[in-house]
């Protein structure tokens, strides 16, 4: 994701290209970008020319969403996102800290865009030509 979101919006790029540049082994990263065209998150294109682009703009495409298209549901533990499934979470008394700690990590992942996970920070841009 980081790899096209650095791209212009809408340039294809192919699995071979992100793979080499991103040192990923294309069989794993071909899962990964199938997963994310599912989630309209990346469009694929087919041919000679074919490759993947984001489906939208990179400010609009968060971390959060990113990771739940490939792995499912963030969640610190199966009984804040599923508390049927643990008997114990009405009188648990860390049920309330597992949903403060799951309330904060989905507030990060989800108020970061990919846009700004690439820009430069202007720390590191002082003294260069922008």
């Amino acid at each position: 994701m980081m790899y096209l979101a650095g791209r212009p919006f809408g340039e294809i790029c192919s699995l071979r290209e992100v793979s080499s540049a991103q040192d990923v082994p294309e069989s794993f990263l071909a899962k990964i970008f199938q997963s994310l065209v599912h989630a309209g998150i990346v469009v694929s294109h087919r041919g000679a020319r074919g490759g993947f682009a984001l489906a939208r703009p990179a400010e609009e495409i968060t971390p959060a969403q990113v990771i739940e298209a490939v792995d499912g549901p963030i969640a610190l533990n199966h009984c804040v996102v599923w508390p049927e499934s643990c008997g114990n979470s009405p009188d648990c008394r860390m049920h309330e800290v597992w949903t403060t700690a799951q309330t904060a990590v989905l507030d990060v992942l989800s108020e970061t865009s990919f846009a700004e996970l690439v820009c430069e920070p202007a720390e590191q841009r002082e003294g260069r030509p922008v």
